[in-house]
């Protein structure tokens, strides 16, 4: 009789070992895969703010770009502007006449 309990006793402490020892691999294999991934995550994050940051950047550059050319226009096309008369005609120095070397004889 008391063979059979130390049998039992026996049976049923390597059947908890053994479950122990599965349920505490299934438990680190877990945590080590949410540890990846949250690593893996955290990199995605990572990449993809560097990849924005970048994109931000280079629409700021070009934003920047297209106002001086757009000023650097609107300055030359000013002058431009400046330039005429009055009357539409341009300035040639010598009172708005274009020929003054053209002398007609009468």
């Amino acid at each position: 009789m008391m063979m059979m309990v130390v049998v039992v006793a026996t049976a049923v402490a390597t059947v908890v070992m053994v479950v122990v020892v599965v349920v505490v691999i299934i438990v680190i294999v877990i945590m080590i895969t949410v540890v990846v991934m949250v690593i893996v995550i955290m990199v995605v994050v990572m990449v993809v703010v560097v990849i924005l940051v970048v994109v931000v950047i280079i629409i700021m550059v070009v934003t920047m770009v297209m106002l001086v050319v757009i000023v650097i226009v609107v300055v030359m096309v000013m002058v431009r502007r400046r330039r005429r008369r009055k009357d539409g005609r341009r300035r040639w120095g010598n009172g708005g006449r274009k020929w003054d070397s053209v002398h007609w004889e009468t």
